[in-house]
């Protein structure tokens, strides 16, 4: 499984704050995660407000 960021999200930065590896990237003010650095611990998700973070 891995983390995926939907269109839901709103750009607010919230999980690039809460990722321990510095997985989170945004680029052109979406959110991306980098999948070499994610360590699938879940942070970003919880801390996602527009639930635009899933498992796939």
């Amino acid at each position: 499984m891995y983390l995926v960021i939907e269109d839901e999200c709103i750009s607010c930065q919230a999980c690039e704050s809460e990722c321990p590896t510095g997985a989170m990237e945004m680029v052109d003010d979406i959110a991306n995660i980098n999948q070499d650095k994610c360590d699938q611990c879940g942070d970003c998700v919880d801390a996602c407000p527009s639930d635009a973070i899933i498992e796939k």
